[in-house]
């Protein structure tokens, strides 16, 4: 695949027979005052596919994922998920595709005053119908694959911060999303704990077939977790390519960005 130094993006379109993009982003373009954020952004991500984005601060890679779940509206272009456009959907049906899709914060987000099991337990508390034997028995099941079994009464302030990220990952997970959104998962970890987070995102993708987008500046997580790595920069896909071709890639803006020679 040849490679450019000009500022266009290498890419891999999906074959005939891949499977086909539940999120696709179409000519978007985002701006807050004077600063461009996205500046027509087209973006693919096929189902069952897990996709890196990477970049420098402030190039849109946060940006993107509130997008895709509806909490940011792009000035142009458009934003569709599983086939509908997030911004012109009614709100109950924003609502309803919003229960489809996980959000693991930079922080885990976790509320400070309930415990781990009230935390994990809330989304099913708040959207679902279930009793709290069944509430109980699901939240127990995600903290175990998030490896965190019996710590239900548990405080936030209690645990490490690799621990609050995985319960804020089992909380994502509760209403068995298809797809999950991760910003910067490793942010804050010692690189133990970072790299278990890792393994644990490559689990659950592998176990569940869950389509996962993951905004990361680290090539520890993009050897582990990723099938397809994006550069962006200054809102601009400049860098499309499969995890290994992207890691050894001589393109200069690769090269700086991951601060290595690939020889």
């Amino acid at each position: 695949m040849e490679e450019t130094t000009k500022p266009q993006a290498t890419t891999e379109r999906p074959a005939s027979g891949e499977a086909a993009p539940i999120i696709r982003f179409r000519g978007v373009h985002k701006s807050f005052g004077d600063k461009v954020i996205l500046d027509g952004l087209d973006l693919d991500v096929p189902e069952g596919q897990t996709l890196v984005i990477m970049g420098p601060s402030g190039t849109g890679k946060s940006v993107t994922l509130r997008h895709v779940i509806g909490l940011m509206q792009p000035d142009q272009g458009q934003v569709e998920v599983w086939g509908k456009d997030v911004n012109q959907i009614a709100r109950k049906e924003l609502v309803a595709l919003r229960k489809r899709i996980g959000y693991l914060f930079q922080d885990g987000a976790l509320i400070n005053w309930l415990n781990v099991g009230d935390n994990v337990a809330l989304p099913l508390r708040e959207n679902s119908k279930l009793d709290e034997a069944e509430i109980r028995e699901k939240v127990e099941h995600k903290l175990e694959l998030v490896h965190l079994p019996g710590i239900w009464d548990r405080m936030p302030g209690e645990l490490s911060g690799g621990m609050r990220k995985r319960v804020g990952l089992a909380r994502a997970l509760i209403t068995d999303a298809e797809l999950i959104l991760y910003d910067e998962p490793n942010a804050g970890l010692d690189p133990e704990m970072s790299g278990s987070i890792n393994q644990l995102i490559a689990e659950i993708a592998d176990t569940l077939g869950i389509t996962s987008v993951v905004v990361t500046h680290l090539q520890s997580c993009v050897r582990v977790v990723a099938d397809r790595v994006v550069l962006l920069e200054k809102g601009r896909l400049v860098v499309d390519l499969p995890r290994d071709e992207f890691l050894a890639s001589k393109h200069p803006r690769v090269r700086s960005f991951l601060g290595d020679d690939p020889d």
